[in-house]
């Protein structure tokens, strides 16, 4: 009953609120998200405007950290599954929810840091749960927000993460399940004990050169196969609009799936990643959120299409007899022979693992907002970094689907808050340009 509910929750209504929302703020803002794209991708690694603002980490560091949540197992097992269920035309609709998916992103940091406030700790707390209460006025919105945020972190971000780690490493290194379970309670314990500012310095270091690690293999690949690169894309432009998926084998699996997996993977109107945005240092809310949408670009645009376009450029996605996992690493295996699992193995290690602290901070902050009590989020750290270890010793089939439940139910106060919001999006959209400008003009004179 629970599945049956899931794959409604995450069929056509959910989908087409997601998108339509993307698509209506896409229009609000002026298509801002690829007119200053290379604006946003400049403030990323340039000097911080903002480092005497009020926050707790960087700028940088609330990229990292909403990037530790998002890039995960979605790029590499669930981009070979929207290539199963969808074929090769999925990788299509899946770049285009990110492009829609980066306006999102852009709306959630902007209402994020617009409606943050400092807690009894004096740190920063903010994400939908306060842009529902204290922008849109809707408390019992925010409420069910954080109840699913919580439920979620356990799930998405904590059990299936650790399950996927403890299987990668048994199956390429035939280590037991129980001893990566402990090394990565561990690991896990002694980072979000620390709060933001750990974890923020943690995966500021660590995001961009797990990264890097991937994205180096994947290009490697492809720019030793150049010329199999323009029929590759041929392939997946052409099957985007006939559909032979071999799940499916129509149009409508193309979209689905491609859509599906490319929000699983970038999270863009879910609600978790601005959460993340309000702890940053920032002047003004249209700075902090031209940063946090170029996390869309760099994890949809760029990583999952290094694992699409490997899969496809290689053939190996006609072969019905492998499943998601086993699509990308027979992918990489054609190209890079043995190493070619290491690759894989290595990659969802780092990506799964980062995924976990990041969402440790997201269920935290959910809790803080319910409860409001120190006690409870120290209760919290521990019973998280134990459920680690229950992740990675058990099968999760029923946490997957409650999960995925939990994920989509997040979603949709999150986006009424951003409809509701967007006139504030659309004034904070026009201050921000009005900075940029006059930061031009006296870097000219």
């Amino acid at each position: 009953m629970l599945a049956n509910f899931s794959n409604f929750l995450w069929g056509i209504p959910l989908i087409v609120l997601i998108i339509g929302t993307g698509l209506y703020l896409t229009i609000r803002v002026g298509f801002l998200q690829i007119r200053l794209l290379p604006v946003a991708l400049r403030l990323v690694f340039s000097k911080n405007h903002s480092k005497d603002a009020e926050g707790d980490i960087s700028q940088f560091q609330a990229l990292t950290t909403a990037l530790a949540a998002t890039v995960g197992t979605g790029n590499i097992v669930g981009v070979a599954t929207a290539v199963i269920l969808g074929g090769p035309g999925a990788i299509l609709w899946m770049w285009f929810a990110a492009v829609l998916g980066m306006a999102t992103k852009y709306a959630e940091a902007i209402l994020a840091v617009k409606y943050r406030v400092k807690d009894s700790n004096g740190q920063m707390a903010g994400g939908p749960m306060y842009y529902l209460e204290r922008g849109l006025k809707q408390k019992w919105l925010a409420v069910l927000f954080a109840i699913f945020g919580v439920i979620a972190s356990f799930g998405i971000g904590n059990g299936t993460q650790a399950n996927s780690v403890a299987g990668v490493i048994k199956n390429t290194f035939n280590i037991e399940p129980w001893i990566t379970g402990i090394v990565l309670t561990i690991a896990v314990g002694l980072v979000i004990v620390g709060g933001i500012k750990s974890i923020g310095t943690v995966t500021s270091f660590f995001v961009p050169i797990m990264a890097v690690f991937y994205m180096a293999a994947g290009l490697i690949v492809i720019l030793m196969n150049l010329s199999d690169v323009p029929a590759a894309f041929g392939i997946i432009f052409k099957e985007a609009f006939t559909g032979t998926a071999i799940g499916g084998g129509a149009i409508g699996a193309a979209i689905r799936y491609g859509v599906a997996r490319g929000i699983f993977s970038n999270e863009a109107g879910l609600g978790s990643a601005p959460i993340a945005a309000a702890a940053a240092r920032t002047d003004y809310p249209g700075r902090q959120a031209l940063i946090s949408m170029t996390q869309v670009f760099l994890d949809t645009i760029l990583i999952c299409s290094v694992t699409g376009l490997t899969i496809v450029m290689s053939g190996v996605y006609t072969d019905t007899s492998l499943v998601a996992n086993q699509l990308t690493v027979a992918a990489f295996d054609f190209y890079l022979g043995s190493w070619g699992p290491y690759v894989v193995a290595i990659g969802l290690i780092f990506f799964a693992s980062s995924t976990i602290m990041g969402w440790a901070y997201y269920g935290e902050k959910c809790l803080q907002y319910l409860f409001k009590s120190s006690t409870a989020i120290i209760i919290y750290r521990v019973v998280f970094s134990m459920f680690v270890f229950v992740g990675a010793t058990i099968s999760l089939d029923l946490i997957w689907t409650f999960s995925d439940v939990a994920n989509g139910l997040m979603a949709i106060p999150n986006l009424i808050g951003l409809i509701g919001l967007s006139g504030v999006i659309v004034a904070e959209t026009k201050i921000i340009r009005d900075v940029l400008k006059e930061e031009k003009l006296s870097l000219r004179t």
